[in-house]
């Protein structure tokens, strides 16, 4: 993906918002593609471009390996380190609204989807009880999302 990069916004309020672009050009079909973003309480650029890039190419690997809304990717680490947080859920960009979910350009529209870090107990949540049951105990939890250090919303039992 020659021309994937990877944005740093300044969010209002604390945090950063670290995004692709270029994703939807490498992985379009029809003119339908997807781009990702990742809330995080720091400006930690190595760690967040590597994160983005990892799934980029998982993403753009077709087959298998095509994420959407609801699908889980393994990390392969702690998002940051100390955190339990070792996987990301693709979900509706909920805290940024509709606005930035759908974008249109020339030929087709691209769809930003968010990378929310979870636990791997929140993972295996999950594929059991369903993406509605997940986010809903976290909107009960009240959880700060771009916080790597939150417990999980599940009960732990590894």
């Amino acid at each position: 993906m020659p021309d994937l990069h990877i944005l740093r916004l300044p969010q209002q309020g604390t945090g950063q918002l670290y995004a692709t672009a270029g994703l939807w050009d490498a992985t379009a079909r029809h003119g339908h593609g997807l781009e990702f973003v990742l809330a995080a309480p720091t400006t930690d650029d190595a760690i967040h471009v590597e994160t983005l890039t990892m799934v980029a190419y998982y993403h753009a690997s077709s087959g298998d390996y095509v994420l959407d809304h609801g699908h889980t990717v393994p990390i392969g680490r702690p998002w940051l380190p100390g955190s339990r947080c070792d996987h990301l859920l693709v979900s509706l960009p909920y805290p940024w609204g509709p606005e930035l979910e759908n974008c249109d350009v020339p030929g087709g529209h691209v769809r930003v989807l968010w990378l929310l870090p979870i636990t791997a107990a929140e993972k295996r949540f999950r594929h059991s009880h369903g993406l509605e049951a997940l986010e809903q105990r976290f909107e009960d939890a009240g959880i700060i999302p771009a916080d790597p250090y939150r417990g999980t919303v599940v009960d732990d039992p590894s």
